[in-house]
């Protein structure tokens, strides 16, 4: 494998990257992409070998799945069912954006993305490049461009000095300061993750986008930590909902606290 650099701000090396890149894709092989986040690798959604691959490159097992990057909001009726009014409402309204949906995965799908629990956390990356990618491959599976414990790769030159070899294209635009800030004024936050498995809808981590903003559209949203107040034994279900209701995702403990540099790519 010849693992190649493409500086994609340049309109010929762009298509080359493009085209370059989906060939790695169609051969089970992972390539680095800039997200709206930070730099994401990716890997063919529908490949177990191909998902393997994206996870040994970061050293990180089966039991945290990487979330599915699709191109368009129409791709999420064929990877996931029984999709809430609420949930269907929020990804018309924040997508392409830093939200991300744990939804329940179409049972018909031969795919292989570690631990699911039966679910897909799904996600349209706001950023011209990754979709562009989409459009031509299809769903990605895809994680931040880091070894596991290391922070997320900013830029394609950061991903390569820790993937080196393990990745054959690296798509390079510009530095990716990650979705938002925060409260004091760093960079980086992730995308925010709802479960929309459950009776009500669930905020596991909270990111970028807030829970304000995710109220207006879906008021009922329960945030962290936060059950029914009718609920019996609300207080005493809180922690086993954490821990229960969801796989454990890329970036997310089972408190929803970002960790390993989480998800920009989820």
């Amino acid at each position: 494998m010849t693992t190649a650099t493409y500086n994609c701000i340049d309109p010929e090396q762009r298509a080359e990257g493009l085209a370059h890149a989906q060939r790695a894709i169609a051969q089970k092989q992972c390539v680095v992409m800039p997200t709206d986040t930070v730099y994401g690798i990716a890997a063919d959604a529908f490949s177990a070998q191909a998902v393997a691959t994206l996870l040994a490159a970061k050293g990180r097992g089966r039991s945290m799945p990487p979330p599915v990057l699709i191109p368009r909001l129409q791709t999420m009726d064929g990877l996931a069912t029984e999709i809430p009014t609420a949930g269907r409402a929020l990804a018309e309204k924040f997508w392409p954006g830093p939200l991300t949906l744990i939804l329940h995965a179409q049972p018909s799908l031969t795919w292989d993305l570690g631990e699911t629990k039966g679910t897909v956390a799904l996600r349209i990356p706001d950023n011209e490049l990754a979709q562009a990618l989409l459009t031509i491959t299809g769903p990605l599976a895809v994680s931040s461009a880091n070894r596991t414990g290391h922070a997320a790769a900013q830029t394609a030159a950061e991903a390569r000095e820790q993937l080196a070899e393990s990745v054959e294209v690296y798509l390079e635009e510009d530095f990716r300061p990650g979705a938002g800030r925060g409260a004091d004024g760093s960079a980086g936050l992730p995308s925010t993750i709802v479960d929309c498995t459950g009776a009500r809808l669930r905020i596991v981590r909270q990111g970028a986008l807030s829970i304000e903003a995710i109220r207006q559209v879906a008021p009922d949203v329960l945030g962290l930590g936060e059950e029914p107040e009718d609920a019996p034994g609300a207080a005493a279900t809180a922690e086993a909902s954490e821990a229960g209701a969801a796989p454990v995702r890329e970036g997310a403990t089972e408190t929803g606290t970002p960790t390993d540099s989480a998800g920009p790519a989820a």
